[in-house]
């Protein structure tokens, strides 16, 4: 079972009065307590999937196991969620950076970021920019020492400060649209879904400054 520890690092903070409802619809899914990674993929509709964008979806699901027991709890639910409704930037960019360190060294390298934008562009097709481009990009705009390692202190600032790289971010994966069919119960609206769209992840739109 997970200790309670929130997926961004802090304390969890979704009001009181509102975690019962959340309680309920957790324990309607998941009769035992517990959800596991082919509940989660089937929960937001991520069956099929090739062996990279798998990757992807396995990192997401381990970076919300807090504990890592394999399996998710209402305290790391509840802490998910925490996450996506405080709408915090700094908050929502500590997970993202968590989800791209792989190795957990506390900084992000190159390979890392470019094995992250593959596994995305598997999951959401083909973009302008290739994992390749995008990944020299990133690193070209915020890797103030260029020492090939991104912190989290230049993740974040560096991140923040690009509307283009901080969209890319998000649209890695969609925070909001794992509450949304969580909320409801459902697989991803099609409409909602942007990963049926050729720009989910943005690759696109972005140019070098």
């Amino acid at each position: 079972m997970g200790n309670g520890q929130s997926i961004a690092g802090d304390q969890i903070a979704v009001p009181t009065q509102e975690t019962h409802v959340w309680y309920r619809t957790f324990m309607t899914e998941y009769p035992s307590g517990l959800q596991t990674l082919h509940e989660f993929k089937t929960l937001l509709g991520l069956q099929g999937l090739n062996q990279k964008a798998n990757k992807h979806i396995d990192q997401v699901y381990n970076t919300f196991d807090a504990n890592k027991d394999g399996f998710i709890d209402f305290l790391e639910f509840i802490a998910a969620v925490n996450l996506i409704v405080q709408e915090k930037m700094e908050q929502k960019l500590k997970w993202y950076f968590k989800l791209y360190d792989v190795d957990g060294s506390g900084s992000i390298d190159k390979n890392e970021l470019l094995d992250m934008f593959v596994a995305v562009q598997a999951l959401n097709g083909q973009q302008t920019l290739s994992p390749e481009e995008f990944t020299n990009l990133v690193f070209h705009k915020i890797d103030i020492n260029d020492d090939g390692e991104l912190t989290l202190e230049e993740f974040i600032n560096g991140i923040a400060k690009d509307q283009d790289l901080l969209d890319i971010v998000y649209k890695s994966f969609d925070l909001s649209n794992v509450l949304r069919v969580i909320y409801n119960g459902k697989e991803p609206d099609t409409e909602a879904d942007s990963s049926k769209s050729p720009d989910k992840a943005g690759l696109g739109k972005v140019k070098m400054k």
